[in-house]
């Protein structure tokens, strides 16, 4: 069973999740993990699962946007 909410009742999202929310792979996101490419405090690990807190994850990526995808703002 898939945890659906983290400790502060936001969701959590799995590498599929991300890899769609992304348009990536899910390999992608793994490796993404693996070399410390997204900061630590997005990943939960329960056992050999990987989550990502969903909040956190979508306030990372407003914050790192570069600006061809925003257009120069």
């Amino acid at each position: 069973m898939r945890p659906k909410t983290g400790a502060d009742g936001d969701y959590l999202m799995t590498p599929d999740d991300v890899a769609t929310l992304l348009h990536t792979s899910r390999a992608a996101i793994y490796k993404m993990v693996e070399r410390g490419q997204c900061p630590a405090r997005l990943v939960i690990r329960l056992g050999r699962k990987v989550y990502f807190d969903r909040a956190s994850l979508l306030h990372w990526l407003d914050q790192n946007r570069t600006s061809s995808l925003t257009g120069g703002q």
